[in-house]
């Protein structure tokens, strides 16, 4: 058995408890250890960061993808807006992310002498979000000044698509050209089933909050992909799309960096990819049948990591979140509103919540994302009454403590865990990179279901989730 990953440091922001209220993390909690996910699935792929390289290796692989993108649509008097979403941030410290975007720019700067470049980073429900994350890379030092953290309740500019007038953020489109800059890591999966996932940000990072609301509550999941696809496609869009720049993400780190001036075709390729390399570790999930989950990370309860895979698709791992054959996961907030006030599904669509979660320990995750679902159906403690403060005060969480119970510090909550659901197996979404931390007891059963899972995912779930998007196996070579 390995000792524990180092979890993702703590990260001081208005939207989570001061970091010294910390105390403890949990991966050094006793009888804790941890699993490389090269060690589960031999195929796992080779990262770009972390390496031996650093940061180096991203600004070289940014550089290489751009290569033969065309930009000759941008002249040296037009204005261009780099577009960035928060979640990118949040990914192996944000670092990495943060090096694409300003690589991008630096590129764009020396083929076209173009000096008029401007960052405009959005954010979901958490307003300030990207603008801490601006200051903590230098960003706006690298932008000149010209940079903005964008939030969907900023000024809108409508815009007319095959759906009707739809609504996105006037200052992502106030420049002559767009560049779009993202990553592929699959998140959430829950909401997008792995459909138009590069798409998705014009529907959300992108938009006012009246068409974000249409994505995550009129249309629900899978349906909801036509907003993205209908603003994206849209003459305004269209007129100023330059090209789109990727961080190619797997469970294990960046693996690389793509670029394509057409969006669909890198959309078809980071689909593949998704389903490539985050089908196991999610399959793998399912496998678990009871536990006790720790979240111990910097962002809100739904999206702290575990082995690359955020809290929310846990809740849903008792389904395949890749299977489109099954119209409904147990959770997004549209399948929210079809469980009756004791947390039962109102109707057979909608599965339960995954079952095999006993217990949650809240010792480290932040607000500024509706999450009172998860305490009202998941027994939950909440480590120190700081942390339980900032949840009370927070508008979109106060239910969140209605249905939690508070401990003082960590090891109160975990025996307290242990003894109410008389499980040993705890999994922590702490973030660690390379692999996950967790109990001896869950490790050993996660080892010995892997290679089935793997030969399962290889043989018969890869070509289903393949054939189901419409994608030929070639794309994967």
């Amino acid at each position: 058995m390995r000792k524990p990953i180092q979890p993702s440091k703590a990260r001081k922001s208005e939207y989570g408890v001061d970091p010294k209220y910390v105390e403890k993390r949990a991966a050094e909690l006793p009888n804790m250890t941890s699993l490389l996910l090269k060690n589960l699935f031999p195929d796992t792929p080779e990262t770009i960061y972390p390496s031996d390289k650093g940061i180096q290796a991203v600004r070289e692989a940014t550089e290489k993808a751009l290569k033969d993108i065309d930009m000759s649509m941008i002249e040296k008097d037009d204005s261009v807006n780099i577009c960035a979403s928060h979640h990118g941030f949040t990914l192996l410290g944000g670092e990495p992310y943060a090096e694409m975007i300003k690589t991008v720019r630096d590129v764009v700067n020396r083929r076209t002498g173009a000096e008029n470049i401007r960052l405009r980073a959005g954010v979901g429900l958490r307003f300030r979000e990207t603008e801490e994350y601006i200051r903590e890379f230098g960003l706006d030092d690298y932008f000149k000044g010209k940079t903005k953290g964008i939030a969907p309740v900023d000024e809108g500019i409508p815009i007319e698509t095959e759906l009707g007038t739809l609504y996105g953020i006037k200052s992502v489109y106030d420049a002559d050209w767009i560049i779009h800059t993202h990553n592929s890591d699959v998140r959430e999966i829950h909401f997008h089933r792995q459909v138009d996932r590069a798409v998705k940000p014009f529907a959300m990072s992108y938009a006012r909050i009246e068409s974000r609301s249409t994505y995550h509550w009129n249309l629900g999941p899978r349906a909801s992909n036509f907003v993205a696809r209908a603003i994206f496609g849209s003459d305004l869009v269209q007129e100023k799309f330059a090209f789109t720049t990727f961080l190619e993400m797997s469970p294990v780190g960046a693996i690389g960096v793509d670029a394509d001036n057409d969006l669909y075709a890198l959309n078809d390729r980071m689909t593949a990819s998704g389903l490539k390399n985050y089908g196991k570790i999610v399959t793998l999930f399912g496998e678990i049948e009871d536990c006790i989950s720790v979240l111990d990370f910097p962002c809100p309860v739904p999206y702290v990591f575990a082995a690359g895979v955020i809290y929310a698709n846990f809740t849903s791992a008792n389904k395949d979140l890749f299977d489109l054959d099954y119209a409904l996961p147990p959770y997004t907030w549209y399948t929210e509103a079809f469980y009756d006030e004791e947390g039962k599904p109102l109707t057979e669509e909608v599965p339960p919540l995954n079952p095999a979660i006993n217990m949650v320990v809240h010792n480290y995750a932040w607000g500024g994302y509706p999450s009172a679902f998860f305490t009202e159906h998941t027994p939950t403690v909440v480590v120190t009454n700081e942390q339980a403060e900032i949840l009370n005060r927070d508008p979109q969480n106060q239910e969140y403590m209605d249905h939690a119970v508070i401990a003082d510090k960590l090891d109160t909550a975990m025996d307290f865990a242990y003894n109410t659901t008389g499980t040993e197996n705890v999994i922590i979404f702490d973030g660690a990179m390379e692999g996950l931390n967790l109990s001896k007891p869950l490790a050993k059963r996660l080892k010995e279901k892997a290679e089935e899972v793997s030969k399962r995912v290889d043989n018969d779930l890869m070509p289903k989730w393949l054939k189901q998007r419409g994608l030929d196996p070639s794309i994967l070579k």
